[in-house]
């Protein structure tokens, strides 16, 4: 039990600020660029409770924690956008999408260089679980900026695509918006376990995932002198 308080609070401390901090910073950039649908619910805050899914976010990956699943899946509430507003709405979308992805590689730089003032903490217990919340906020907001510039609607990624793209390509991806979280299921979740059934690997995601954090999380390491 002791353990399981333990894990938990060196997980979901560190999920909760990046996901705020991923979230607010859409919001932000929406403001800055002409809409105010976000600021005006009050989404520009680095208040949880603001952003926070009660099911997507906290008991979905519970359940699959809880359960020992092989992958961990959950979401935030989404900033709400209308693009229109934005002064410059194709390239203000890129600029609004570009934020979350962003930001949560700052968090990932700071929690890296935070590593070297460790010793300033108490020893012992304290210091451990310092490190540990900071190791889990380090690979948490690697692996949240890399997913969600997957190119498909509704991540970031998607929308960073459809605002590059030309209208011929863009057109029909932004049209996915609707189905983007079927997809995603289906990819993450459904596919993976319906190859697992006939032997097959279908999981297409986390290769691409693993490779890709373990550039960055070596990547960041070294600038900060970690490595």
């Amino acid at each position: 039990m002791n353990f399981s308080i333990y894990d938990l609070s060196v997980w979901v401390l560190p999920l909760v600020f990046a996901i705020t901090f991923h979230e607010a910073a859409h919001a932000f950039v929406a403001h800055r660029l002409g809409d105010n649908t976000a600021w005006n619910l009050g989404r520009v805050s680095f208040n949880p409770a603001k952003h926070i899914d009660p099911f997507g976010t906290v008991i979905l990956p519970a359940m699959l924690l809880l359960s020992h699943s092989p992958f961990l899946f959950g979401y935030a509430k989404p900033v709400p956008v209308n693009f229109s507003a934005l002064r410059s709405p194709r390239i203000g979308m890129v600029w609004v999408a570009l934020a979350g992805p962003a930001t949560n590689i700052v968090l990932a730089l700071l929690a890296a260089m935070a590593f070297h003032a460790l010793d300033l903490a108490p020893a012992g217990t304290t210091q451990q679980w310092i490190a540990d919340n900071l190791k889990n906020a380090l690979l948490i907001n690697i692996v949240l900026a890399i997913f969600n510039m997957f190119p498909i609607p509704p991540l970031d990624g998607g929308r960073v695509a459809v605002g590059l793209l030309p209208n011929v390509l863009a057109y029909p991806l932004s049209r996915l918006q609707p189905y983007g979280m079927l997809i995603l299921i289906g990819i993450l979740i459904i596919l993976p376990l319906a190859g697992s059934q006939f032997g097959i690997n279908l999981d297409v995601i986390s290769p691409i995932l693993r490779t890709s954090t373990a550039f960055l999380l070596r990547f960041i390491l070294i600038v900060t002198g970690n490595a």
